[in-house]
């Protein structure tokens, strides 16, 4: 069955995290000393709007002998960790007409290029380019050469004290310049330098939320009197050392770093205190108290079981709910819910939002208190059983813009979820909604070689040793549903529902049905060895080979866990091979291969071949077309699907190389990401 390697390392990421911003003591920061840092007064021969201006359709590159020299006034700093790898300059510190990026490999810049430091940059060898449609300054590489005509890459830390310059005099306050969230659509040449909206307010959909969940970067919505749009997003890193603060809940001046993604305005936060002044109400949406306490003495607490009798109409009593959160919507096998639970039960709560596991209020392991006042708790027919809390009747969801109302963290730490341990034929209604261990599970026969979602076919039938059966479902948007199922025996960590009179159990993750061990019947199933995995970091272990088109494969900083390989056609006529290194399978009994894609767009679909006798072309090389499972929620980058095993069986005992085809056509071309690619094999 599949590792689970890439928790380890969001394990690792997040722990190192906390290093960093525990290192970091609340926005309170002292001036970095620049005592033993190179500084020098140059002459400026280039304005920041004639340096841009340079930028036409594609990549300029300075020549290397070039005597240009740019300067600015540094508006942005990286000190809380919510900026990276990226200096924002502009031409004024006070009245700025124009702003600026430039792209660096470099963290901490703060330390040499603090805020309101005037700088010099030496372009001669650095390149001007877009991402996301934003002009920035960097260099030109392989990587950025593969990545597009218009792509650049960071300048390197090593090369920066050859290219930018703090002075030696000079140092401004940078004061914001005032403008409101409208006027932004008219001022692109100030992207990249700090701005002041007042009277700003985060929208009623992210009240009462943090700025950002660790190790996530999330867009908040700003709204002002002069707009309301999704296009003004304030953009935060979960790595920055306010990341789990509140965000303000009241309005006030917003203070931060102008930018851009295509169509998208979006702003970078410096440091959380300059929102220090968003506490002012009523708000422009009317709410006129801070609404993020919670009174809880005014209210009567309610058990699990105590809300499953209010099923009916709207409940009207001041009532309280606390339960813990043991399942939530991380691999996407919970849609738009989480389940909670007390001593007396679990229950499922209904939310029309999507990624509700990066809400710290929602994360597994919390306890999280809902105000019950409005909601209603019932069975929804499809259900025909199930007790769930929702709005506006059984099968309705809170909505995302009423989540403050309702739900409240309560800013304890996330505990261990403990399950109950039941038997199969143990199970009762007062178990529906509960995180149970059922030990000694296997799938039935029938079962074995499936995945666990198949065509439409989304249920797979587990048995205890005794006989006794129960329904394991999983959804058509699992992470995992490509996946094939164990074939041993185990425990199985599921919550129980109910369904058309029928006890089933739905896991949150693939780990939660590991199921390894011998089976009842004493067989043992195969001991599969990684014989060659790749995660992407680098194309090192395959070759590009480019057919038709301009586009090659590529990788980019999007993943699961991120990098990825990439793939995109651009609308244009392409064939491009994405072809592994020679692998062995001698001495196996058997073998597979399991990998992960992420698509977006219309398009081909991406093919995947086999073959032992790869000439380095692939016009004059045998190919097996094989069928693994791909992505087919081609409306956005909705997550990675797993590909399920893809058998071998034909190539044992031979050397093999494992191919990507791309395809596009004129006027259509899907973008596909491929991740996680691992061979395994048993002799």
């Amino acid at each position: 069955m599949k590792k689970y390697s890439s928790y380890l390392k969001v394990l690792f990421i997040a722990f190192a995290s906390l290093l960093v911003t525990g290192c970091v003591h609340d926005d309170k920061y002292n001036d970095p000393n620049l005592d033993n840092y190179q500084c020098k007064d140059l002459t400026a021969t280039m304005t920041i709007t004639q340096v841009k201006a340079l930028h036409r359709t594609s990549r300029y590159v300075f020549p290397a002998n070039s005597t240009a020299i740019m300067e600015g006034y540094v508006s942005s700093t990286d000190e809380s960790g919510n900026i990276y790898k990226t200096i924002y300059i502009q031409d004024d510190p006070v009245n700025p007409t124009e702003g600026f990026t430039i792209s660096v490999d470099a963290v901490s810049t703060y330390t040499k290029y603090p805020q309101g430091s005037k700088i010099y940059i030496e372009l001669k060898g650095l390149a001007l380019g877009t991402y996301g449609g934003l002009v920035q300054l960097g260099i030109e590489d392989d990587k950025a050469i593969a990545a597009g005509a218009d792509a650049v890459s960071r300048i390197p830390e090593k090369a920066m004290p050859a290219h930018i310059f703090r002075s030696c005099t000079i140092r401004k306050n940078i004061i914001p310049k005032v403008m409101t969230l409208t006027q932004m659509s008219s001022n692109d040449k100030l992207l990249g330098a700090l701005i002041q909206v007042n009277d700003a307010e985060f929208d009623q959909k992210v009240l009462c939320n943090i700025y950002a969940p660790e190790g996530f970067t999330v867009d908040r919505q700003l709204n002002d009197p002069t707009l309301s749009s999704t296009a003004r997003v304030v953009r935060n890193s979960g790595f920055a050392s306010f990341a789990n603060q509140l965000l303000p809940a009241g309005k006030g001046k917003f203070i931060g770093i102008f930018s851009k993604f295509n169509s998208s305005y979006q702003m970078y936060i410096n440091k959380v205190s300059d929102l220090a002044d968003m506490t002012h109400f009523p708000r422009k949406d009317g709410i006129t108290t801070n609404p993020c306490g919670l009174d809880q003495a005014s209210l009567t607490a309610k058990t699990v079981a105590e809300v499953k009798q209010l099923a009916g109409t709207p409940i009207t009593g001041d009532f309280l709910l606390k339960g813990k959160v043991t399942a939530n919507d991380q691999t996407n096998n919970f849609v738009r819910q989480i389940y909670i639970e007390d001593a007396t039960g679990g229950i499922r709560v209904n939310i029309n939002k999507t990624n509700l596991y990066q809400d710290a209020r929602f994360k597994v392991g919390k306890e999280v208190f809902i105000k019950l006042k409005g909601l209603s708790v019932g069975s929804a027919p499809a259900i025909n059983g199930e007790m769930q809390i929702g709005f506006g009747g059984p099968a309705g969801a809170i909505a995302e813009a009423d989540m403050y109302k309702y739900l409240f963290d309560s800013n304890n730490p996330a505990t261990t979820v403990v399950p109950t341990e039941r038997k199969i034929k143990q199970l009762t209604m007062a178990d529906v909604g509960r995180w149970v261990v059922i030990k000694d599970l296997e799938f039935t026969d029938a079962e074995l070689g499936k995945t666990y979602v198949s065509g439409t076919s989304t249920e797979r039938t587990l048995k205890d040793c005794e006989g006794n059966t129960i329904l394991l479902t999983t959804s058509t948007t699992a992470t995992f549903k490509g996946a094939e199922v164990d074939s041993g025996k185990g425990n199985v960590y599921a919550v129980v529902t109910f369904q058309n009179g029928v006890y089933q159990l739905r896991i949150p993750r693939q780990a939660d049905a590991d199921l390894d061990g011998a089976r009842c019947d004493g067989t043992v199933p195969p001991v599969y060895n990684i014989l060659f995995q790749d995660g992407f970091d680098t194309l090192d272990n395959w070759t590009a080979v480019n057919v038709t088109g301009t586009q090659v494969w590529a990788t980019t900083t999007f993943g699961n866990p991120r990098p990825s390989a990439i793939m995109d056609g651009n609308r244009q006529l392409n064939e491009d091979w994405l072809v592994s290194k020679k692998i062995s399978l001698a001495g196996m009994q058997e073998a597979y291969f399991t990998f992960e894609t992420d698509g977006r767009f219309s398009g081909n679909a991406l093919e995947v071949y086999v073959s032992s006798n790869f000439t380095g072309v692939p016009a004059t090389t045998t190919w097996v077309k094989m069928n693994p499972a791909l992505d087919s929620d081609l409306g956005g980058f909705s997550g990675f699907v797993g590909s399920g095993r893809v058998n071998l069986k034909d190539f044992i005992n031979k050397e093999v190389v494992i191919a990507f085809k791309y395809t596009s056509v004129v006027g259509f071309s899907t973008t596909w990401e491929v991740d996680n690619f691992v061979v395994k094999g048993a002799k």
